[in-house]
């Protein structure tokens, strides 16, 4: 694939980083759980010649654009099923896990998947077209406080009561069908110069709800315990605080609780040792020419 496709597909956020974060070796077997339109995948395949690659990616349209490389293995799953995938693979442990946990610019600018207000177009927001849940059935038949919840937990909405029980009124007459019915619905409790931000937002908590963005990160994290060997780099780009929170407290205690256990002489059980303190942010350059890497958040930890 060239370079000119994928950046049509989508361009990868902090690339260099991410390799670098990998460590990667020639020979070195690696994972990349966000295959997307290969902007991560091919740049490793390029420096792993004597090596093998495991890209995931529930997408259709990601699948179509996988090309053939001698040490490319392309699942066409959702991430969460790795453990499965590696053994069938016969993969008993890989070097290096990528996520990047971005929505592609594809899925953004192809209007008719929903994901954006900027289109006007069917509710629907799913990653894997074939799954039942999409964003359409979430607003036409969750219940206020259902919807009022998911606004306020998933898109930090200061608005979520209002909007949900607004969201039910306006059902009874018709359905809400389309993502332009859901945002002029929308307009009315948002600020007129944070108009964009707060609709951003609760796209944003319906693609996690439609998709269960959180509990498959959660299974990933954790199955990632098993899959990566030891001095294999955990490499994870988080795009909101949710998620970031997640990858925060499990790279620094190895469960979601944070709270780091010891045996019995009082040593610390922590399973990663971390590569980056602080998360690392797109440089100015990259702001300026990719805006959105402007809320990425890159954090990287190697098993210890």
């Amino acid at each position: 694939m060239t370079v000119e496709t994928m950046s049509k597909y989508h361009v990868p956020v902090m690339l260099s980083e991410c390799l670098e974060g990998l460590n990667l070796r020639s020979d070195g077997t690696y994972v990349d759980v966000t295959f997307g339109g290969g902007g991560h995948s091919y740049p490793i395949l390029d420096k792993i010649p004597d090596g093998k690659l495991i890209a995931f990616d529930q997408d259709n349209d990601a699948r179509e654009l996988a090309i053939d490389y001698p040490n490319l293995i392309f699942v066409n799953h959702n991430f969460q099923f790795i453990s499965n995938f590696l053994k069938y693979f016969e993969v008993p442990k890989v070097d290096g896990l990528l996520a990047d946990l971005g929505v592609s610019s594809h899925q953004i600018n192809e209007g008719e998947r929903g994901f954006s207000f900027r289109y006007d177009a069917d509710l629907d927001m799913r990653m894997n077209q074939e799954q039942a849940l999409d964003a359409y059935e979430i607003v036409n038949t969750y219940s206020a406080e259902e919807l009022s919840k998911l606004f306020k937990t998933y898109g930090e909405i200061r608005y979520a009561w209002k909007l949900a029980n607004k969201i039910v009124a306006v059902r009874q007459g018709k359905p809400i069908a389309t993502t332009g019915d859901l945002a002029a619905i929308a307009e009315e409790f948002t600020i007129p110069k944070q108009r964009n931000k707060e609709l951003a937002q609760l796209f944003q908590a319906l693609r996690i709800e439609v998709n269960d963005e959180l509990g498959v990160l959660k299974s990933l994290l954790t199955k990632s315990l098993e899959c990566l060997a030891p001095g294999g780099r955990l490499v994870v780009m988080s795009y909101h605080s949710l998620e970031d929170r997640l990858v925060k407290t499990f790279m620094q205690s190895g469960n979601f609780e944070g709270k780091i256990e010891t045996d019995a002489f009082g040593r610390s059980l922590q399973p990663f040792k971390l590569i980056t303190r602080k998360p690392i942010t797109a440089s100015e350059e990259e702001l300026v020419s990719n805006p959105r890497s402007r809320s990425a958040k890159l954090r990287i930890a190697e098993k210890l």
